[in-house]
């Protein structure tokens, strides 16, 4: 691709929508910042913190806040990409360009299959969340939720975006009601939890290390985990109405997001509950509620994370139809899902994701209490795939761009290429932490499998369609 054809596509001068892609810009400044801080607060934070500080006390706390560091550095990396480029293909396209075709057809159907396994995980966990109030079949609230949200995907781009922005809202709401009613028991004293409360509940109890600097480092898969899909905003950007103010504002809140939303949450909780009364299974926002002797707070958590895991079920239909089409219109995948229907939605590609999600009713309904644990140990792995490739492109991007190749971005990552190769130890530490870990070395048993399967499929599509399988065919 030459910088004249990168220089169109940038600004749109090639007279299509989204640089050639065909989406309609549907999505605004209200929905993508809604988007960047849903995506950043997942049920990694209301229920597998529990497990995180019970394993690391409060030295939790600057787990989140190193992760939290290395998200940034992740997320400003493809920012700069993004000004370079704003394409919804996002990471997979990336891949092609700057590290070869195959890399980019592993990218694209990796992102697709961490969706679609995200997807069954968390219509799982919301269907599970129903049993509180209602003593239903999960398989019936499965089925309802993917129905539901495939049928709001399925009408336009903006009426994802007003789902999304509503299911960040509760969460942000909560995660905020938490941390002022914290603060008050602190200062004023009130509740159950009042004449106990005290910050010195973080180094009280054993310390700040309570069970060692190794009991902190085996939560990193846990913490990175809460993270996944704070890239998402990446796949808006050939439907944002204007990417190039929209986005960038968007990433530059990722530090107070995780300030808040996790620092600050965590420094809160741990204030008031001392962390020897956490429990792993139990939302720590739960067990918050009940020290303080606010009854309603069970429900409340509960509604919070069942908006969570829709949110993320959402957002796991919206990205999968996106990367099939990228994917069908480098020729890497099916021709058919390149088609839009007149609201700019790509019907197939949505619609066959839909269906495989529909696996999880089925899980569901042949063995509801190990549904859950059949169908998550590939997400995290699978999901630092993308952050991996975001990095690497963003390495090289810059080189190309420093020697006079390519454009400059009009959003540099800050400390690049540095901070890059730094995020990229961080994370290959977390998967050396998740090979020493029992439990979670199941995700790196799949990884090979799953790379063998795509490296067949790749091989078998250059033997019948050199010219498709190439990046060249679309610039």
């Amino acid at each position: 691709m030459t910088s004249v054809q990168v220089d169109k596509q940038h600004d749109g001068t090639d007279g299509a929508v989204g640089g050639g892609e065909g989406y309609q810009r549907g999505l605004g400044a209200r929905q993508i910042q809604m988007i960047a801080i849903g995506g950043a607060i997942g049920t990694g934070l209301f229920l597998g913190a529990g497990k995180a500080i019970h394993k690391a006390g409060p030295s939790l706390i600057l787990a989140y806040a190193i992760a939290g560091l290395v998200i940034f550095f992740i997320m400003r990396a493809l920012g700069e990409l993004l000004m370079y480029r704003p394409v919804s293909g996002s990471f997979a396209e990336y891949a092609r360009e700057f590290i070869g075709p195959f890399w980019g057809f592993v990218t694209g159907w990796t992102y697709w299959l961490f969706w679609v396994v995200t997807g069954i995980t968390e219509v799982t966990a919301a269907a599970t969340y129903m049993t509180y109030w209602w003593n239903i079949p999960q398989w019936i609230s499965a089925l309802v939720f993917t129905v539901i949200l495939y049928g709001a995907n399925l009408i336009s781009v903006k009426l994802f975006g007003e789902l999304e922005f509503w299911f960040s809202m509760v969460k942000v709401t909560a995660i905020i009601g938490m941390i002022l009613i914290c603060a008050g028991i602190l200062t004023v004293g009130f509740s159950d939890a009042g004449d106990t409360a005290t910050v010195a509940h973080l180094w009280n109890q054993g310390g700040f290390f309570p069970n060692g600097v190794g009991s902190t480092l085996m939560t990193l898969q846990i913490v990175m985990f809460a993270f996944l899909a704070v890239e998402l905003v990446g796949v808006t950007a050939g439907e944002s109405k204007d990417p190039k103010t929209v986005l960038p504002k968007a990433i530059n809140t990722v530090p107070w997001r995780i300030a808040v939303f996790y620092v600050g949450a965590l420094i809160m909780i741990l204030s008031v509950v001392p962390w020897t009364e956490f429990q792993p299974g139990v939302s720590p926002f739960v067990a918050a509620f009940e020290k303080m002797g606010l009854g309603v707070g069970a429900a409340i958590v509960n509604f919070v994370v069942l908006t969570a895991a829709l949110s993320s079920c959402n957002s796991g239909m919206y990205s999968t139809g996106r990367m099939l089409r990228d994917l069908a219109l480098n020729g890497q995948g099916p021709k058919v899902f390149t088609k839009l229907t007149k609201s700019g939605t790509p019907l197939l590609g949505l619609t066959f994701s839909a269906s495989l999600m529909l696996v999880g009713v089925w899980i569901n309904y042949v063995a509801p209490g190990k549904a859950f644990e059949y169908v998550v140990s590939f997400a995290t792995i699978s999901g630092m795939w993308a952050w991996i490739m975001i990095l690497v492109c963003q390495i090289r991007y810059r080189a190309k761009a420093n020697r006079g190749e390519l454009p400059q971005s009009t959003f540099k990552a800050p400390g690049a290429p540095f901070s890059s190769w730094f995020a990229l130890f961080f994370i290959g530490m977390v998967i050396v932490m998740m090979g020493i870990d029992e439990g979670a070395r199941v995700s790196l048993y799949c990884a090979p499998v799953w790379g063998l399967i795509l490296g067949v499929s790749y091989l078998v599509l250059r033997s019948r369609d050199p010219e498709g399988a190439a990046f060249a065919k679309r610039s």
